[in-house]
């Protein structure tokens, strides 16, 4: 079932209840709205347009910030046939340009966080670009654009009907680029209907259940999450705002049941609790069941002392990619807390596979490349023949991470092949020891990375982020580094906050071209 079918459906089930609630508690305002409002929003969004020219297959860039318009906005733009194009709000404006570029969009959707950005590239943007469309307040639009009021508001609420098949090509979702230039995963209507029936299988969610949506929604990890409460019409939450006290104050007024959490964010909320900033019995979070985390690794000792504070929470860490449509090819389990640390087992319908460089499967305990198959891999790289050719191997998707398999068929993540520190001819994956130093009390978060060595060819360098009111000095981390092997101490110590992007993953190649000069001035 098309998942524009699913909102239908949804649409006549559940019509006159609330769908999705947008909570921004600095500017104190809360709106919601309807499973039919939605849905006819949708088709409104659709129309416009179809009547704009927007054919089957055409692309539509959709660059917004979380907010309730977000979600009637993307399923309008599946709805029409089109290829819905999110981008990540944190592009800077040539990547921005460059993606709209390789995706030859004629129509730009966008906020009022844009319209600098999308100034300053106008001129190249016209080449492909015939529609602008501006969602934001009406006294700040740019001349170039409509106004999205105007636009979809006056159009008809039937769904256009266009013909779509469940193997049709549904978007592009350029990656993080974490590692380089952003490449564009096409997905499919399969890959997207796929996600909802996977997400439900591992959390089980009922109509009774509440979503709290706080990543952002261009990121497939957010998104494909809220899809299992959207595969039983449950309604969902959309917070803008991320500090402890609004997500609780939000999970205790809205009856938030499943939480998806990035690492600094359950930080965040482990230490506002620790400190005494937030006290439980102010909230009420009985009926909070789950708490899940993915998007990078999770230290243990994270979901240890979670654990502790909330007893009763179920608990599942989540492995995925843009290339296999978000979250859940591998992932933990929420009956497996015991094997805390591992990414876990393959989900629903997914194999997997450890492969040395040859592509040859290796024997479990033996560190090699994770490979993964099933209804979520990608198309393609749109455009990039090369980078699909080394992705995509017989049906298999090659994820670029280092894993081992336990005796117990539990995948362990060791680290991002492209991340690994060879120093001294010896391997050190920086993922273990950033786990092994988020353990320590005084350390909020920490990001471990190989700078270049003459001598040693790279060293490891942690960079730690001290928790507020906490001193803490290389010599107390030196000590505490003593119960790791000798080669995989950190060699240098830098104290400095550790940047993530708004997924949760440490910005590493950034990390690098910061610190790139620290190791040359020290004889090591």
């Amino acid at each position: 079932m098309l998942i524009m079918e699913i909102l239908a459906r949804n649409a006549r089930m559940y019509g006159d209840e609330t769908a999705i609630i947008e909570r921004e508690p600095a500017k104190h305002k809360r709106k919601e709205i309807t499973w039919k409002a939605f849905d006819d929003q949708a088709s409104r969004v659709a129309q416009a347009l179809m009547n704009k020219g927007i054919k089957k297959g055409d692309r539509v860039i959709h660059l917004m910030t979380n907010c309730i318009e977000w979600l009637p906005i993307y399923f309008g733009i599946l709805r029409a046939g089109a290829w819905v194009v999110p981008l990540s709000f944190r592009f800077v404006a040539q990547t921005i340009k460059r993606c709209a570029q390789t995706a030859e969009a004629k129509v730009f959707i966008f906020g009022e966080e844009f319209i600098d950005r999308i100034n300053s590239i106008k001129a190249d943007l016209d080449k492909t670009v015939q529609t602008y469309i501006f969602v934001g307040p009406r006294s700040i639009k740019p001349d170039y654009a409509e106004f999205y009021e105007d636009v979809f508001s006056t159009q008809s609420p039937e769904d256009p009907c266009v013909e779509i098949e469940i193997t049709d090509e549904a978007g592009l979702y350029f990656t993080s680029g974490t590692t380089g230039t952003p490449k564009a995963a096409l997905l499919t209507h399969r890959n997207l209907e796929f996600s909802c029936y996977l997400e439900n299988n591992h959390h089980q969610q009922t109509h009774q259940d509440n979503f709290l949506c706080i990543p952002p929604l261009y990121h497939t990890g957010a998104k494909m999450h809220w899809f299992g409460n959207f595969l039983v019409g449950a309604k969902a939450v959309i917070l803008k705002g991320v500090d402890p006290r609004s997500i609780l104050e939000t999970i205790s007024e809205e009856k938030v049941t499943i939480v998806w959490l990035l690492v600094p964010w359950a930080l965040d909320i482990l230490f506002a609790i620790e400190s005494g900033e937030l006290k439980l019995q102010q909230f009420n979070l009985d009926q909070w069941r789950l708490m899940h985390i993915g998007a990078q690794p999770v230290p243990p000792s994270l979901v240890k002392e979670w654990l502790k504070i909330f007893p009763h929470h179920q608990y599942d860490t989540n492995y995925g990619l843009t290339e296999s449509t978000g979250p859940g090819c591998v992932h933990l389990g929420m009956n497996n807390t015991s094997k805390v640390g591992a990414i876990g087992i393959p989900g629903f319908d997914w194999e997997f596979k450890i492969v040395d460089d040859q592509s040859k499967p290796l024997l479990p305990g033996s560190p090699g490349e994770l490979v993964i198959k099933g209804p979520g891999v990608m198309k393609a790289y749109y455009k990039n023949p090369e980078a699909t050719q080394s992705a995509l191997k017989n049906g298999w998707l090659y994820t670029g991470d280092i894993a081992r398999q336990d005796g117990d068929g539990f995948i362990w993540l060791v680290d991002r092949k492209k991340d690994i520190i060879i120093t001294g001819g010896e391997n050190i994956y920086p993922v273990e020891i950033e786990d092994f130093l988020q353990a320590h009390r005084k350390i909020q978060d920490v990001g471990v990375i190989g700078l270049p060595s003459l001598r040693l060819g790279e060293i490891a360098t942690a960079i730690v982020q001290v928790k507020i009111g906490q001193v803490l000095t290389k010599e107390e981390i030196n000590e505490y580094c003593m119960a790791l092997a000798r080669y995989k101490r950190p060699r240098r110590i830098i104290f400095a906050d550790v940047p993530r992007n708004l997924t949760g993953k440490i910005e590493k190649r950034k990390l690098r071209k910061m610190y790139a000069g620290v190791a040359e001035s020290f004889k090591v």
